[in-house]
């Protein structure tokens, strides 16, 4: 089943246009084309979908019109900000999930440590929250909403592993002589193990220490 929505954008705008609206002044700047985007409506659209979600609404159901009626706002409104539902589903994700980690940079331990303790982070956030749980476990039955959220949100979650694990293999922190995917599945694994395949798995604080720490001792360059 399809997650597009069939309609044709309407032509609507984001609300009315200022009163008494003639030609550019003397003091004008350039002529501005379109109007810039609304960051209210941008929020009821976002409060919109969260609503139909939590109301039971599933995914395949929940078309750009139930959208824009439920938000308040045209058609048009919603696909001058994104071409399609997946593209919208992404972004919601990403306004309810935890932000990308930044890494100090430091060193291989730091960068990894903080890494991990992001994912254990969004780990027990999937947990409480019964709209990510729920979108999640909807999402995966919809392969273009999946490889959208794949290749825009986990993806550069997993460079940020893959650089920090090159970083620590320049500066002599980790071997040089390993794949260095095969490193960064080997951080990333026992999370990732507790969070999607074990749901269930403990996620205790301290988890992410623990994990780097027992890896690099087993990494460290040979002398």
């Amino acid at each position: 089943m399809s997650l597009q929505d069939g309609g044709t954008p309407e032509p609507h705008d984001d609300g009315p246009r200022p009163v008494g609206c003639g030609g550019p002044g003397p003091e004008a700047g350039p002529a501005r084309r379109g109007r810039p985007r609304s960051e209210a409506a941008e929020q009821a659209i976002f409060d919109a979908a969260i609503a139909l979600l939590e109301g039971g609404t599933p995914l395949a159901e929940l078309s750009i019109e139930k959208l824009a009626r439920t938000a308040g706002v045209g058609k048009a409104t919603i696909y001058r900000r994104w071409p399609g539902k997946e593209e919208l589903f992404v972004d919601l994700l990403r306004s309810v999930e935890l932000p990308d980690p930044v890494l100090p940079g430091t060193s291989a331990r730091d960068d990894l440590v903080t890494l991990l303790e992001s994912i254990r982070q969004r780990g027990l956030a999937k947990r409480t929250s019964a709209l990510l749980h729920n979108v999640f476990s909807q999402m995966q039955l919809y392969p273009k909403l999946w490889n959208t959220y794949h290749h825009t949100v986990i993806e550069p979650r997993r460079r940020l592993g893959l650089d920090a694990v090159r970083r620590g293999m320049e500066r002599g922190e980790i071997r040089d002589d390993l794949d260095v995917e095969l490193v960064n599945d080997l951080f990333t694994g026992p999370l990732l193990l507790r969070t999607v395949i074990r749901p269930g798995g403990t996620l205790e604080p301290g988890l992410a220490e623990r994990i780097v720490d027992t890896v690099l001792e087993g990494l460290r360059p040979r002398t």
